[in-house]
């Protein structure tokens, strides 16, 4: 048998977010705890991280038609409901949310990519690179310079404009060092993230019809992602 058939697991086709899974991340708000989340654990499993799995595992076809290279995966891309604590002093043990993060095959972490979250009351989707690291930043403020022209030819298409607004996230005060601070790049460059999304309510998510929104949401992205992780490559 070969290795990646191994790697294949069936899911059911998403019919929606169950309203009990929502329910459950309203209750561990409340009782955030291993006790309580040991005794309510089936309650995750079926309501929540199946649901999410199938949600993940409908988008596969759609999106290997959109971006073929992106990891679309019910198991690799969700992220687990453990919190990492060590250097928070929020102690709680348990993330309150769902989520799931696809990027390009291989590149885990490396590269620019899409993002999804369910919680009570909101659903947040995005695309593009949150805080990378110095060497990410300097290739990405170096493409916005040497392909200024491209780079805004997609932040300022107007139905990207009328979708997303602009870039999200902290920006720095000053042009960052190596470019001129009077650069007419200045604005762009002074970005610490470059991702953008959208917001909307948890009832969207209840509904089948929610994989063709999200990947709807995917395409208008698509061109600033492909931008950044050109950049990234070079």
């Amino acid at each position: 048998m070969k290795p990646e058939l191994l790697d294949i697991e069936i899911f059911p086709p998403f019919a929606g977010f169950p309203k009990q899974g929502i329910k459950f991340l309203n209750q561990l708000k409340k009782n955030n705890n291993r006790e309580w989340f040991a005794k309510h654990k089936p309650e995750y499993e079926d309501f929540v991280k199946l649901p999410m799995q199938s949600l993940i595992g409908s988008l596969q076809a759609p999106m290997a038609k959109l971006a073929p290279d992106f990891d679309i995966h019910p198991k690799r891309s969700m992220f687990r409901i453990y919190r990492d604590t060590r250097f928070s002093n929020n102690k709680a043990p348990y993330k309150t949310h769902v989520a799931a993060v696809f990027h390009r095959k291989g590149h885990w972490q490396q590269s620019a990519g899409f993002y999804i979250g369910i919680e009570p009351g909101l659903v947040d989707l995005g695309g593009g690179i949150y805080m990378p690291d110095s060497k990410q930043l300097k290739k990405i403020r170096t493409a916005l310079v040497d392909d200024a022209k491209e780079f805004l030819t997609i932040v300022e298409e107007p139905k990207f404009r009328k979708r997303f607004g602009g870039l999200l996230g902290e920006k720095l005060k000053r042009t960052p060092r190596g470019f001129p601070a009077d650069h007419w790049m200045a604005e762009w460059l002074k970005y610490k993230s470059f991702y953008t999304g959208d917001e909307w309510g948890e009832d969207a998510s209840y509904s089948p019809k929610f994989v063709d929104k999200i990947v709807g949401l995917y395409k208008d992205l698509l061109p600033l992602v492909r931008f950044l992780n050109k950049a990234l490559e070079s």
